[in-house]
């Protein structure tokens, strides 16, 4: 691992992306809470906050942080093809948490795919990126 050691501890927040796409059926489904695995927005809200608090040990010499608090959100366009994941992630510490807040859209993604899969074949994570880190 990188030695962090020497860099203060500052407030650190990080902010990233994702979309999966998918059918419109499936994506009615969701919304309509009749996925047979259950509420998919919820699961995956859940996955990806937890994979987020567990970035250090999926990603080798990646640092386990305490993080502060981690958010997902799902947006569905009015093209109503996919939805758009986002995670933010905060933390005071000398480290940045860009790599928790990738962690969870993925996680929350890969969730998404995993329940719908019965139901739809052609699903397509992508896109995923990080939107901004600050510090202060």
């Amino acid at each position: 691992m990188v030695d962090v050691s020497p860099k203060p501890i500052m407030l650190r927040e990080a902010l990233a992306r994702g979309e999966i796409r998918l059918q419109k059926p499936t994506l009615e489904l969701i919304q309509s809470q009749t996925i047979a695995k259950g509420n998919v927005f919820a699961s995956a809200r859940l996955a990806g906050i937890l994979a987020a608090k567990k970035t250090g040990d999926l990603i080798p010499l990646c640092h386990p942080l305490p993080i502060s608090h981690c958010d997902v959100q799902f947006e569905i366009p009015k093209s109503q093809d996919r939805i758009i994941i986002f995670a933010s992630a905060k933390i005071a510490a000398q480290t940045g948490v860009e790599m928790e807040a990738l962690t969870a859209v993925s996680i929350a993604a890969l969730t998404i795919y995993d329940m719908c899969k019965a139901v739809d074949k052609t699903m397509r994570i992508t896109d995923v990126s990080l939107i901004s880190k600050t510090k202060q």
